[in-house]
């Protein structure tokens, strides 16, 4: 139960709940343990009455129906106490629960984007969920039904042994067998318990990919491909699971055979000290009543155990992200007020997941408010700058330096919130239009909304559906073209009002008219503001400050347009070509 160790803190935090749960715990089964006692006592002075040791018919008739009416009242008061302790120990959990999803949920904004290319979303989804719930379990029921077992134990042993040594030594023979058939059940389940939560994990992956990449399947027409890849990974996850299950099988059967063996040995053992006249009839009944009572702990010995050992294999796979360090550390507390100059000196990138080098010894700097365009063939290491600057990676070799100081002292948090990004392929939420613009100023005005639609050109489309700004998206923004998501994204970083601006490529879906108005609006919205703008196209670049151009990582050309097309190289070819095919 190592890993279960972590979840510890939320017991010392809901401690007292707990505590007055297993109170009444110890007061229920108390209760409930007393009902043998009485019944014992009940039959005894029948016994006494038939014997002729008791002579008073009306004595026999009062004591009968007052333990009637004890018996009634324990069950009742027994049954108040039991609702209790649910709805306290029960609500515990469930607050321990969100406590925990709210932890990952936490970590999970605190960790690095390397993290997420290395991690499939469908396994992340599921730590979060099913292994979270397994783990309630655990908090919940597991430790509810532990108290029970353990008062009922304790108490009904106590009261055996009080009564009888010899039949109560007798009566739990079979309780040895049961404790080793239990550690080496919990051993196999716990095993199995992971390899399940592992099938499952997969499933969601594959799940979550199909539904994210539906139009692609239903384009290329391989639903049955589909198919038959769910179904191959459904079946192993059945496979695993009925494995499991056949582990967890074996424990209530085993359980009713030890019980049955327990009823038996007071029967037979009983039976002869009966007869020899070394206990009364009453006595015998009161044993099997306290064997039948503690039937139900033992038998949810394996199932809390099933539990536990479940819960362990979940938790040591939500240590395993929660353990996780972020490679981006913000290293200050301090505000940071950006003015927007940035600088490169000899930086080195090379990605971890693909041992990619993006970038290779780059160097340039740009002015604050100046407007920056990146250009280059695909994968020449644009994007990679722009990741550099937000701060999304830290680069291992060179030093990018923000207002004069290396990027690593500034304000994590400050830095991105003082950042505007429109990234390559733009995510729109499953909400309102207006709200996915809303979602660079959460307190923006309708007004702005509509001025930061007008600005990125797409004011006119959106005024053309029925509800307007009001129209809900579906999952990434699949009711928008392209160049529509293009456009809201672009709106949503406006909106922000930023020191620092940077377009991602994010107007290769707009014809080039509407591109034209989208520049021309963007010259007035970035103006005092560093803009970079990563583009293929040569009209996106030409108003720039400065245009660098990259190959393979590495500068091959930096300056304006003008000077540019002068050069012979890349940036020259590009603009005769793209001039070319605007004529034709």
């Amino acid at each position: 139960m190592k890993a279960l160790k972590y979840i510890n803190k939320y017991f010392v935090k809901y401690k007292w709940r707990l505590l007055i749960g297993i109170l009444i715990t110890i007061l229920s089964k108390f209760l409930a343990l007393k009902v043998p006692q009485i019944v014992g006592d009940s039959l005894n002075v029948v016994e006494d009455y038939q014997n002729g040791l008791i002579t008073d018919v009306k004595a026999v008739e009062h004591e009968l129906l007052m333990n009637v009416l004890i018996i009634i009242g324990i069950a009742i008061l027994a049954g108040f106490f039991t609702f209790l302790m649910r709805q306290t120990i029960i609500v515990t959990s469930r607050l321990i629960e969100f406590d925990l999803k709210n932890e990952i949920y936490q970590q999970y904004q605190r960790l690095s984007l390397n993290f997420y290319k290395k991690n499939r979303t469908g396994d992340l989804m599921n730590r979060i969920s099913e292994d979270v719930s397994k783990v309630r379990m655990y908090v919940g029921p597991a430790v509810m039904y532990s108290m029970n077992m353990i008062v009922l134990f304790a108490v009904g042993f106590t009261q055996m042994i009080s009564i009888d040594v010899e039949l109560t030594m007798y009566t739990l023979l079979p309780f040895p067998i049961l404790s080793i058939s239990i550690f080496t059940l919990s051993k196999i389940i716990h095993k199995r318990s992971s390899i399940v939560q592992e099938y499952l994990s997969n499933l969601t992956t594959f799940n979550q990919e199909f539904f994210s990449g539906i139009s692609v399947v239903k384009s290329y027409g391989i639903e049955n491909a589909i198919i038959k890849d769910f179904d191959d990974i459904a079946d192993k996850s059945k496979e695993k699971n009925i494995h499991l299950q056949q582990a967890n099988a074996l424990f209530f059967p085993l359980m009713i055979l030890l019980i049955g063996l327990s009823n038996i040995i007071v029967i037979y053992i009983g039976g002869k000290q009966y007869i020899n006249d070394e206990i009364q009839i009453g006595t015998i009944i009161e044993f099997m009543l306290y064997v039948n009572i503690l039937t139900w702990p033992v038998a949810v010995v394996g199932w809390v155990t099933s539990m536990v050992q479940q819960a362990e294999a979940s938790q040591a796979r939500i240590n395993e992200f929660l353990e996780q360090v972020p490679e981006i550390q913000n290293n200050t507390t301090k505000p940071t007020l950006l003015e927007g100059k940035i600088a490169f000196k000899d930086v080195t990138f090379t990605y971890d997941d693909t041992n990619i080098t993006a970038l290779k010894n780059i160097s340039f700097s740009v002015e604050a408010g100046e407007t920056v365009a990146i250009l280059g063939k695909t994968g020449s290491g644009k994007s990679t700058i722009i990741e550099l600057i937000a701060r999304l990676y830290d680069t291992k070799q060179g030093t990018i330096y923000l207002d004069n100081k290396p990027i690593e002292k500034a304000n994590l948090n400050a830095i991105r919130n003082q950042i505007g990004f429109v990234p390559q392929d733009p995510f729109l939420f499953s909400e309102s239009i207006g709200d996915n613009i809303k979602f660079g100023k959460e307190d923006a005005t309708k007004e702005a909304i509509i001025q930061a639609a007008k600005d990125a050109v797409v004011h006119d489309n959106i005024i053309d559906f029925p509800n307007g700004y009001q129209t809900i998206l579906g999952e990434r923004g699949v009711t928008l073209s392209g160049g529509q998501k293009q456009r809201v994204s672009i709106a949503r970083a406006i909106i922000k009002d930023p020191k620092i601006l940077i377009f991602d490529d994010c107007l290769s879906a707009v014809d080039t008219e509407t591109e034209e108005q989208i520049l021309a609006n963007l010259k007035k919205v970035s103006k005092n503001k560093t803009t970079f703008i990563i583009s293929h196209r040569v009209s996106s670049a030409k108003n720039a400050d400065k245009i660098i151009v990259l190959d393979s990582g590495k500068i091959v050309q930096q300056g304006t347009h003008n000077q540019l097309i002068t050069e012979e190289g890349y940036y020259k070819d590009l603009y005769e070509q793209q001039l070319l095919e605007k004529e034709n």
